[in-house]
């Protein structure tokens, strides 16, 4: 996936990887400035359960931010 854009994300490393997916660091081409991205798995976000989980996931860097600097999902 590094080197590949996904809509205006250009992805630059993959950082990590885990249970729900790989995270990468991309650049945000708009806004100039980094972010991460998870890619799923084909199918891992099926059941309700899955989704719940992966939302609790995301939104957790969200608390650790001034609300002036929060980008919501």
């Amino acid at each position: 996936m590094v080197g590949q854009t996904i809509a205006h994300y250009r992805i630059v490393e993959k950082i990590g990887a885990g249970g729900m997916g790989e995270v990468y660091r991309a650049r945000d081409e708009h806004l100039a400035r980094d972010v991460a991205i998870k890619v799923l798995p084909a199918g891992p976000l099926s059941d309700e359960s899955a989704r719940k989980h992966f939302r609790k996931e995301a939104l957790i860097p969200l608390a650790a931010q001034p609300p002036q600097h929060r980008h919501h999902l």
